[in-house]
């Protein structure tokens, strides 16, 4: 479970750059990412929209295994 400071750091940086919120997030090669950067370059709004939506409420636990982890994942 990310502590509060990462997740404030994600959500700064999805305001500013959405797809690099989404990245460190879910990983580079997800779909929440791929939809992320269709959606920042149709607009930048409904990219930050989708931004936020996508760190705060999508469970990333059910989605990782082994070979899909973002770059400061850590199993305690």
């Amino acid at each position: 479970m990310p502590s509060r400071c990462e997740i404030c750091c994600e959500l700064l940086i999805a305001i500013l750059l959405p797809p690099l919120g989404v990245c460190l997030r879910h990983g580079c090669c997800s779909v929440e990412f791929c939809i992320c950067l269709l959606l920042t370059i149709l607009g930048y709004v409904p990219g930050i929209i989708y931004a936020l939506y996508a760190i705060v409420f999508v469970d990333r636990d059910e989605y990782f295994d082994e070979y899909r982890r973002p770059l400061y994942y850590y199993s305690a």
